[in-house]
């Protein structure tokens, strides 16, 4: 695949995911968000498959998106497990 086309695919993939995003409802985000943490997952693996081909440019591109995926997927975390304790009960009894 060459760049123009790999550009074109990732221009076409964002687009795509907004429009996906700005039609689901609020009450659906924290699922939502947890398919994004896994599909963050994936990015992580294959950021690491193309860091470790061949030294050079690719390398440090994929060591930057292995940068940007994980702190796109611990913070897709933390802010679900935030989201989730604000459902849970208190244990005082005050809800």
């Amino acid at each position: 695949m060459d760049l123009v086309t790999a550009f074109f695919v990732f221009m076409l993939a964002g687009f795509l995911g907004m429009d996906v995003i700005r039609r689901v409802s609020r009450l659906l985000h924290t699922p939502l968000m947890s398919l994004t943490n896994a599909i963050s997952s994936i990015a992580v693996v294959g950021a690491l498959i193309v860091a470790g081909e061949e030294h050079g440019l690719s390398t440090w591109l994929g060591a930057i998106a292995v940068f940007a995926s994980t702190t796109n997927l611990v913070s897709g975390y933390l802010i679900t497990d935030r989201m989730l304790r604000m459902f849970k009960r208190r244990e005082d009894g005050r809800s």
